[in-house]
């Protein structure tokens, strides 16, 4: 007899950690592999692009990241547009205890945005670089738009912890239709994690579309709100929506993976799931130059009722070049992160991001622990991190 399956509302779905590459017998040399992504009509040196925390983007670190090749995106609710002087604020958030930080950080973060200092910073980083981004969260976006435009920045991040088409509220939601439309930057939106969402934001006239709910080192989300899709699972649904807009539209939509993302490897994962570009928080915190000072905290954190973001102690691994474009100090991953993208790629086979998106991906549970045993318990290698 035939029974029925009585539950539709639950699938199986995977993160990075649970995942792995599977080489086809084409191996390419890593010089000959091109990184080189879109990002509506820019193009960029590299996939990564720096999350819009202020322990990660400051409008002086926005320049260092350009040279290594990375996008530097600035939180406009951040402290650098509440505040002239940020420095001893940083300061302040890098000497509180673990008890006292998270109502330090709502009573720093309570101070209103200056529209005056939002157009100060902006024109300074657009004076040091050819390309600005920002970010803002959705129910601001109406009131800034336009004051960021005439301050000469390229790109608006619309960001919130989950993105809607609809949205039911005391406050009109934002029209991303209407802003896409009329506005003369370049607009990325999210997140989202699931093929309709993606879809439907799409055909607003997005650039750019951040998966990923929860993820983040320094996220909270996913144990307050019991909210979130694991990132492997993620990307590939939005990456498939992206493909079948750009197959109905010949339009095609940079997927960015957001969150998750701790050393190199996770990077090459993403992308051949599907990402064209990722966004990394956590590992850009740990350049010795990095605003944090050795900190990291999430960019809910702040918030006055319900915090879902904590400040982690990430350290110090070494400068953006290291990190970045390497040469690498370390083994476990936290550095070269482009090298070991070119490297997995040239092992792949892959010539372009297009075609890294094509590997093969298999379910892999003991991924990171078959025969590591060494590493694990000596804490070295793989050891290290994670």
């Amino acid at each position: 007899m035939n029974v029925p399956q009585r539950n539709d509302r639950l699938r199986r779905t995977y993160g990075f950690d649970e995942i792995s590459l599977s080489p086809n017998g084409q191996t390419l040399d890593p010089s000959l592999c091109d990184v080189k992504t879109n990002l509506g009509k820019y193009q960029l040196t590299t996939p990564i692009i720096a999350s819009a925390m202020d322990s990660v983007v400051s409008p002086s670190s926005i320049s260092q990241l350009a040279d290594e090749g990375v996008l530097g995106v600035l939180n406009l609710q951040g402290l650098w547009t509440r505040y002239e002087d940020v420095e001893s604020r940083l300061e302040d958030i890098q000497l509180a205890g673990d008890e006292s930080f998270v109502g330090l950080m709502q009573k720093l973060y309570a101070a209103p945005v200056q529209t005056d200092l939002v157009a100060k910073r902006i024109e300074k980083i657009k004076k040091n670089n050819k390309l600005v981004a920002v970010s803002s969260v959705p129910q601001e976006v109406e009131g800034l738009e336009p004051i960021i435009a005439e301050a000469g920045a390229n790109f608006l991040f619309v960001q919130s912890t989950v993105t809607s088409i609809k949205h039911t509220g005391v406050f009109p939601s934002l029209d991303l239709n209407k802003l896409c439309k009329t506005s003369k930057l370049t607009i990325i939106a999210g997140n989202c994690s699931s093929y309709k969402i993606a879809l439907e934001l799409m055909e607003t006239g997005i650039a750019g579309l951040l998966v990923g709910i929860g993820p983040g080192a320094a996220c909270t989300s996913r144990g307050v709100l019991g909210v979130g899709v694991p990132m492997a699972t993620a990307i590939m649904d939005c990456a498939e929506a992206r493909d079948e807009f750009e197959r109905q539209t010949g339009k095609r939509i940079c997927v960015i993976g957001d969150g998750g993302i701790v050393i190199s490897g996770d990077i090459c994962k993403a992308i051949a799931c599907g990402a064209d570009a990722v966004m990394i928080g956590s590992p850009l915190a740990k350049a010795k130059n990095a605003p944090g000072r050795g900190y990291h905290w999430g960019m809910a954190t702040p918030s006055p009722v319900l915090p879902r973001g904590t400040r982690i102690k990430v350290g110090s691994v070494g400068t953006y070049q290291q990190i970045i474009n390497g040469p690498a100090a370390f083994d476990n991953g936290c550095h070269n992160l482009i090298g070991a993208l070119k490297t997995s790629m040239g092992t792949m086979g892959a010539k372009n991001i297009v075609e890294m998106q094509k590997a093969e991906i298999i379910i892999a549970p003991t991924i990171l622990t078959e025969g590591k045993v060494y590493q694990q318990s000596q804490r070295l290698g793989m050891g290290s991190v994670k």
